[in-house]
């Protein structure tokens, strides 16, 4: 396979955007949309800032959005920019403290997230560290300051609150570092050890040996029957250890219990490996594939912890409808509404101008490959330009319960920004008032804050 496809295949991985299309022409909006706005800024509230710290009032009304869910979805319009992930945290901060939400999800490797859930938990590890290890390549763009803040006020409210922990998870399964595959061969040495030679052998080259970013683009460029025979291996390893019996005890039992998901998000990811990318349908189904996992990781973490979950992803990857079915045929959430109904909220994100950083289209996902991209003010007939008309700055509203004519304007695509790891890419047609639940809509955002990465 050659680099430039494996590149792209990386971007789609973790964006919604490199696909070759055009922009869609400025939609019809209708003779007038000052009603509309008019209908918006009834029903508006205000947010007063998208910084996590000070008082909250202002994000009560969402608590009504909310309701009853054990998951809520919030979005973002793009994968870099500093309100979309400082807004996040301040809504989980206010979740926490007031909707007794406990679990902050991430659209980021499962490896990862027991790495950094070690860490708020326990104080284990270096969090820079892991942020510099494993967001690489297509996850690079998790390595920002706005991150490691959201994990160090983790880390700070569970030494407040030493029996009622938050927890981070990242649901996605596009890599899995060694120390996953440690964790299920320490679970069989202690445990069963008669299976470990065995174990041992049957994850033979599929444990990293090398940095993340150079692991995740080899996958890509092995031969198609060696990725699937790789899959085959993680499959018996999954199935060896399901055949076994966990110790007596409730200890034993959770030992067991997790060792067997973690095989499974090892299986996830050789599966993820495994599709024919060189065909149009096998990179639809591989896509397929990977939102109906992160959906069932989220779910299994949601049922088995207790915990209500916050959930940080992509726009395409919260929402209902997709955007790009050709290359998504199935959203995340619309899998987690299969699941859990109205106990899934989704919580789209958009901004009307501003800043993100991004790699070209055709650039090796590197950080010396990233830039800062500007747009906006967004052109008449976009989503984006009547909704910045708004009276409000910044502001939030639940798209069921809006007023009659606004709902019907919210249910027709229009051009909508959604940029994910490369740029540019297309505009894409979106219907808000079908793909989320309640929106929230900033004026202006500004390029996230990078830390220093390893380039991989």
């Amino acid at each position: 396979m050659r680099h430039r496809q494996a590149t792209a295949l990386l971007t789609l991985f973790l964006c919604l955007g490199t696909a070759a299309a055009t922009t869609p022409a400025i939609a019809n909006t209708g003779p007038d949309d000052d009603g509309v706005v008019r209908a918006v800024e009834r029903v508006a509230h205000p947010l007063r800032s998208t910084e996590p710290s000070g008082p909250s009032d202002d994000l009560r009304p969402l608590d009504r959005m909310v309701g009853d869910a054990r998951v809520v979805g919030m979005g973002e319009a793009t994968h870099s920019s500093h309100e979309f992930f400082t807004l996040k945290q301040r809504v989980f901060r206010h979740l926490v403290r007031d909707r007794g939400f406990r679990t902050y999800a991430l659209e980021a490797p499962w490896s990862t997230g027991l790495r950094l859930n070690d860490y708020v938990l326990h104080g284990k590890g270096d969090p820079e560290r892991v942020l510099r290890e494993d967001f690489q390549d297509a996850y690079l763009f998790w390595n920002t300051r706005e991150y490691l803040s959201l994990v160090q006020w983790m880390r700070s409210w569970n030494v407040a609150h030493p029996g009622d922990p938050v927890r981070f998870m990242g649901n996605d399964v596009s890599y899995s570092g060694p120390d996953l595959y440690d964790r299920v061969l320490d679970y069989a040495r202690a445990a069963h050890p008669a299976l470990l030679p065995e174990l041992t052998g049957l994850y033979r080259d599929l444990r990293p040996t090398t940095p993340t970013g150079p692991y995740m683009r080899a996958c890509l460029e092995q031969p198609l029957a060696e990725r699937q025979e790789k899959a085959d291996r993680a499959q018996r390893a999954l199935d060896l250890l399901r055949k076994q019996r966990p110790g007596p005890g409730h200890e034993a039992a959770e030992a067991y219990r997790w060792a067997v998901r973690n095989a499974l998000t090892l299986r996830q990811t050789a599966e993820q490996y495994a599709f024919d990318f060189g065909r149009q349908d096998g990179v639809s189904a591989a896509m397929r594939f990977r939102d109906q996992v992160m959906a069932d990781n989220t779910a299994w973490w949601q049922r088995n912890t207790g915990d209500k979950v916050l959930l940080s992803a992509h726009n395409g990857h919260i929402g209902y409808v997709s955007n790009d079915p050709v290359n998504y045929p199935k959203s995340q959430g619309a899998v987690l509404h299969d699941q859990f109904g109205s106990r899934y909220v989704a919580v789209g994100l958009s901004f009307d101008q501003g800043s993100f950083n991004a790699t070209g289209p055709d650039d090796k996902p590197l950080g010396k490959n990233v830039k800062k991209f500007a747009l906006g003010p967004a052109a008449p007939g976009s989503n984006e330009h009547t909704l910045d008309r708004v009276r409000e700055r910044d502001y939030f509203l639940d798209l069921r319960t809006a007023p009659a004519e606004a709902r019907d304007w919210f249910r027709r695509a229009r051009p909508t920004y959604s940029f994910g790891t490369a740029y540019p890419s297309p505009l894409r047609q979106v219907a808000l008032g079908r793909g989320f639940d309640a929106l929230i809509h900033l004026h202006q955002v500004r390029a996230a804050d990078r830390l220093p990465g390893e380039e991989g």
